[in-house]
């Protein structure tokens, strides 16, 4: 007859099945997340771009202008970054035939605050903290690797919930199960440490790879939260044959977005292309949270000026405006740099209860 199992040994059981199986690649996003927290400012110390300038505001039609001169053949639609006052602007062009056997890999260019010329040009992926960006969102094996780290997040979720239940005390002994006991046995104090390292760092994890698994796999998770939220509101991507009749000015289309939207802040410029007479803009409103990749979007006619489309995510459904806060929350930019620190530690602490887990489990049942 098989013995009837506890819960709290079916916990355990789990717990140690996961991590085994899954606990090598979880360790590496764990440790590429936390490098990611600050990949910006990584990547500036990394690549220092000596620029005297000292422009307060962008010149987005002398920016444009440039990136066109530079790159004569690249007809697609750029982006461009607003990333404050005196700075740098970042551009990308995506989907280059230079990269077309890479997936994701635009081509990256930095101008000079004044716009005057191109300080910088990468590809994504070819520089470090791209690659790191890669390894932690798709293990470096592209759209395939992506859904591993989705599916490993939701193995992650178990893992986490698994091993609170395992440790979760009996009636009386909470005070006691909490306490980081003095103990002779090897065995025992690597299980303090591991259970002292999840219990600091289980609601921390169990958010990053909450959001992780849904900026990972959406096609997966968003019908669960449309049957339990609400409807997913999308913004339009208006299309507009381009003519030979000349463009409005980048900097006139701004102006129209922005009487659109007056109190947003302009965060990204989508340029025309020779298929597509269409500008883009996409706007920071006052109760978005997220700075570099806000949801509200307005489209302008590039040739006509005409206000095409206005998308304000203020205005959308309750699962729209969960989803605007999946990625602030999961790079920690929503809460500065207390929660980025957060963060960077949880990274950590994940790689570090894998390995004192591994080494426990190897130390019991005298495999070393």
């Amino acid at each position: 007859m098989t013995p009837k199992l506890s819960w709290r040994k079916t916990s355990r059981r789990l717990h140690l099945y996961l991590g085994l199986s899954v606990g090598v690649l979880l360790t590496i996003i764990s440790l590429s997340g936390s490098v990611l927290v600050y990949y910006p400012q990584i990547d500036s110390l990394l690549n220092p771009i000596n620029d005297t300038t000292n422009t307060k505001i962008p010149d987005w039609d002398k920016a444009y202008s440039k990136l066109r001169k530079n790159f004569p053949t690249k007809l697609g639609p750029w982006r461009l970054e607003n990333t404050g006052v005196n700075s740098i602007v970042p551009a990308r062009y995506y989907n280059p035939i230079e990269t077309k056997e890479h997936g994701f890999a635009p081509l990256m260019v930095w101008l000079s605050s004044d716009n005057d010329e191109v300080i910088r040009k990468d590809y994504w992926g070819e520089y470090l903290v791209t690659r790191i960006y890669n390894l932690h969102f798709s293990l470096l094996t592209g759209a395939t690797g992506t859904l591993v780290v989705g599916y490993i997040g939701i193995a992650t979720l178990l893992l986490i919930i698994s091993g609170f239940f395992a440790w979760f005390p009996k009636s009386g002994q909470w005070i006691k199960s909490l306490k980081f006991k003095r103990r002779s046995s090897k065995i025992g104090l690597l299980y303090d440490c591991h259970k002292l390292i999840g219990l600091a760092l289980c609601m921390p994890l169990l958010v990053l790879t909450a959001t992780g698994v849904m900026l990972a796999i959406p096609k997966q998770t968003d019908p669960v939260l449309i049957a339990l939220v609400s409807n997913i509101n999308s913004p339009s991507k208006t299309q507009m044959q381009a003519n030979k009749q000349s463009n409005i000015p980048l900097s006139k289309a701004i102006l129209i977005a922005q009487k659109a939207l007056p109190s947003a802040r302009l965060a990204w410029i989508e340029t025309p292309s020779n298929l597509n007479a269409i500008y883009r803009f996409r706007f920071q409103t006052d109760n978005d949270p997220s700075y570099r990749f806000p949801h509200s979007y307005i489209e302008v006619n590039a040739s006509t000026g005409e206000l095409e489309s206005l998308f304000n995510i203020d205005k959308q459904s309750t699962a729209s405006k969960i989803k605007n806060w999946l990625h602030p929350l999961h790079d920690g930019s929503i809460g500065g740099n207390i929660l980025k620190v957060i963060w960077v530690l949880s990274g950590l602490g994940s790689a570090a209860l894998f390995f004192i887990g591994l080494y426990r489990w190897l130390v019991r049942t005298n495999r070393i």
